[in-house]
Formats: C-alpha cells, sequence, structure tokens
C-alpha cells in the first residue's frame, strides 16, 4: 500500500478516478478511510480531537502530527503547517517540515540524538516512521557494542540431579518410581529481563515495518544477534518494570526509541485494537515545550516551569477550585525581578489585520487576564507567543494595557522556529 504525506488541517478522502493525493488532500483506500472513521469515533468518546468530519466521505485532520498505519498497510504522514507554499516546491515544503517536526519532538520527548556526520545529511528525507526505526537500530547496535545487561531468574524444574534448593515437599509426594528425579528450584543468570524483552519487541516491528534497505539490513544483522532474547508478551508491564540507575545507564538512550517504536505516543490508549505503528502528538505541546527548552537555555539565570499551577479561580466548600495553568511561568525571584507569565498558542495571526484584531481571540486575552491578576498581582507583564509568519507576524504587536489596573500589560511576540535561540523576552 502507498504512504501519504500530508499537513495540520489537511482533509483525507476515499480516493477517486483522476483525484491526485497532495500536501492537503490526500487519497487514501476504502479500507483505510473506514479505519480512520473507527479511530475517530474512539478519540472522541475521550475527549481527543484528531479527526473531524468533513462529509459522508471526507475527513478533515487537527492539530495533532505524527503517523498512522491501517491495518491494510496504508501509511499517513502528519506533518506541522509551518512552511508557507509561495512556490516553494511540495519535497522541499516535507524536508522543512520534517526538520522541524524532528527538532520539536527531540526537544519535548528528550530523545538523546546524535549526528552521524554525512550519514546523517539525508535524514529529512526518510518519513518521521522511518528515521524513528533509524534512531531506535542505531541506538540498539551501541547497546549491542557494549553490552547488554544480564539478570538472575527463579526457575522451577524437574531434573536427574540436585541444583539449587530442592523443594522438599514436592520430592516426598512423588510416587516411589520418580523418587530418582528432584523438583529443585535455582537462579538462572540470562539476558531475558523486561528491558531487553521490550526492544526485541521493537525489533520485531522494525524488521517488519521498514522499508529502507540500510534499516531492514541493519535489523536482520541485529535479530540473528539478539535471537536468544524472548519477546514481551505484556508490553505496559514491562514498561512498568524497566529499570534505571547507574547499572542501566546504557539503556537511558534507547528507553524512548522503544517506546516511540512500540507506539506508546497516542492521544488515548487504544490498548487491544491495531494500532501498527502510530504516533500522534499535540502540536501545541510540542510549540510550548520547543519555546521552553529555548528559553531555559536562553535565561540560565531564570526558573523556567511548564504547567506552572498553584493558583485557583474559586473556592467552593472552603476548598480552591478550578486553577489556573499557564504554559510557561518565569520565576525571577532569585534575580529580585517581577515573575513573568508566557503562553504558548499555535495559531497563526496577522499582524497587518487591525480591523480583525489581529486574529487573536476574546478567550486567549481573558486567559491572559487571569494570570496576570491571580499570578502577578498585575504588577509585571503576561505575554502571548505565536509562531513567526514572514511578512505576517515578523515583529511583535504593540503592547495592550489592562484596563483598571495599575499599567499590567499584555504583550503579543512572535517566535521564529527556524530561528529559537533569536528569541528575547527580557
Amino acid at each position: 500500500m502507498p504512504d501519504f504525506t500530508v499537513r495540520e488541517y489537511a482533509f483525507i478522502s476515499v480516493a477517486n478516478e483522476g483525484y491526485t493525493s497532495s500536501l492537503d488532500h490526500a487519497y487514501i483506500s476504502e479500507t483505510a478511510f473506514e479505519y480512520l472513521c473507527e479511530l475517530s469515533a474512539s478519540f472522541s468518546k475521550h475527549g481527543a480531537k484528531v479527526f473531524e468530519l468533513a462529509g459522508r466521505r471526507k475527513l478533515k485532520l487537527d492539530q495533532y502530527v505524527g503517523v498512522i498505519e491501517t491495518p491494510c498497510g496504508t501509511r499517513i504522514e502528519i506533518l506541522p503547517k509551518h512552511v508557507e507554499l509561495n512556490g516553494t516546491s511540495d519535497q522541499e515544503i516535507i524536508l522543512q517540515e520534517r526538520k522541524l517536526l524532528q527538532k520539536m519532538l527531540r526537544v519535548s520527548l528528550h530523545l538523546p540524538y546524535r549526528e552521524a556526520g554525512s550519514a546523517s545529511l539525508s535524514r529529512f528525507r526518510q518519513p518521521l516512521h522511518e528515521w524513528i526505526m533509524t534512531q531506535f537500530l542505531a541506538s540498539f547496535e551501541r547497546l549491542v557494542q557494549r553490552g547488554l545487561r544480564f539478570d538472575y531468574n527463579r526457575v522451577q524444574e524437574e531434573q536427574k540431579f540436585l541444583r539449587g534448593q530442592l523443594q522438599h515437599v514436592k520430592y516426598m509426594r512423588q510416587s516411589p518410581t520418580k523418587k530418582h528425579i528432584f523438583p529443585i528450584e535455582h537462579d538462572v543468570y540470562e539476558v531475558n529481563r523486561p528491558e531487553n524483552r521490550l526492544i526485541r519487541t521493537a525489533l520485531e516491528v522494525v524488521c517488519k515495518k521498514t522499508k529502507d534497505p540500510n534499516n531492514w539490513k541493519l535489523a536482520q544483522e541485529l535479530r540473528l544477534m539478539t535471537s536468544e532474547i524472548p519477546r514481551s508478551q505484556k508490553v505496559q508491564q514491562d514498561f512498568r518494570q524497566w529499570q534505571s540507575g547507574r547499572l542501566l545507564a546504557l539503556y537511558a538512550e534507547i528507553k524512548p526509541w522503544t517506546e516511540l517504536v512500540l507506539g506508546e505516543y497516542m492521544p488515548v490508549s487504544t490498548q487491544g485494537d491495531w494500532r501498527g505503528m502510530s504516533l500522534l502528538f499535540p502540536m501545541e505541546k510540542l510549540f510550548e515545550h520547543f519555546v521552553a527548552y529555548h528559553l531555559r537555555r536562553g535565561l540560565p539565570e531564570y526558573e523556567v516551569k511548564t504547567q506552572h499551577a498553584t493558583e485557583h479561580i474559586c473556592e467552593h466548600q472552603q476548598s480552591k477550585i478550578f486553577n489556573l495553568k499557564p504554559d510557561i511561568f518565569i520565576d525571577c525571584s532569585q534575580a529580585n525581578a517581577n515573575n513573568i507569565v508566557l503562553d504558548t498558542k499555535w495559531k497563526l495571526i496577522d499582524q497587518n489585520d487591525r480591523g480583525g484584531r489581529y486574529g487573536l481571540k476574546d478567550s486567549d486575552i481573558q486567559q491572559m487576564f487571569a494570570y496576570s491578576h491571580y499570578y502577578l498581582k498585575h504588577e509585571s507583564e503576561v505575554i502571548l507567543v505565536y509562531p513567526f509568519r514572514k511578512d505576517k507576524f515578523d515583529q511583535p504587536l504593540d503592547d495592550f494595557g489592562f484596563r483598571y489596573t495599575n499599567g499590567a500589560k499584555l504583550r503579543v511576540v512572535p517566535f521564529n522556529l527556524d530561528e529559537p535561540e533569536s528569541f528575547k523576552i527580557i
């Protein structure tokens, strides 16, 4: 089955003769479309809006990016909608969007990523799932070279010799004809441990799913070298048992890649259903984490917190209720300065649209007023951060003053995703 690449808010329809797929509209098989409709219904039940029904045979994507794989083998890669079309070829747009998405995922998921010199120059030509499998295989190869960790596992068996502990009760209850058989219990030092089982399971997924010849070759080599490791029968349980510490420091690098390959990132749990190698990430969260990451790098003297929630709007039956949770809170108390609250919005605004209030929403402004009142006592500024757009939003808007306050202000500033180091607020 073919692979499709689209961007946020694209349409997905059932294939019709004469129609060609593009970045804004993909035409897929009827079986794949029916699966997406079922997936959309399951997400909606849990409050996650990934697809929106736009007709009897058409779906519209929302602010989720990643990969969706259907049971029939159709793969849909969803990229951020960041690069303007303006005469840019589809292939160039795809390369730039993949580059951006990979950067944001590395930051948001704390992925250990290594450049590999000239070999990495073509990584943006790989679809997202192939890039993830490439990084997983590279991490696994390094782990095998350094040595897998073994562990002691308790084994109960019957043998004609004594080893470990004899299970006396079982032995005494045996018939006289089996007195030469000893029920024993002992420890075996083997490679069968939760971490290795999960990595082996992820390797099997890569062997089955990859279409890249280099990935397939390396995966088969690693498969032969680790053939004694069994596959995980209970993935969620084994992830809970994944240990950390000095003795397992080598495994810290491969764990997030293993989680990605095994499809542990979905808006809601779809346990028991087909998922393939499906990964979906909300762009608003990726953008928030990306901005926070570069603020921490640019402001090492301040404490940058995400999803800081210490204030509530109401009191009810002598307890606080309805908490306020700004995206980013900058604690400047150590520098004897006023604290700052920021909210990130993955939306497009237009600095030239004065009549349309630049595309700002009333609810966003009201939210920032509440942050200013409860967190800053109207003594400092609150900041809304939107993506940078050339000629549309490439400079901060004039400050907005909150009425009936002592000069409290709201700033609306752009964040250049291509040059994040240039972002300054202080």
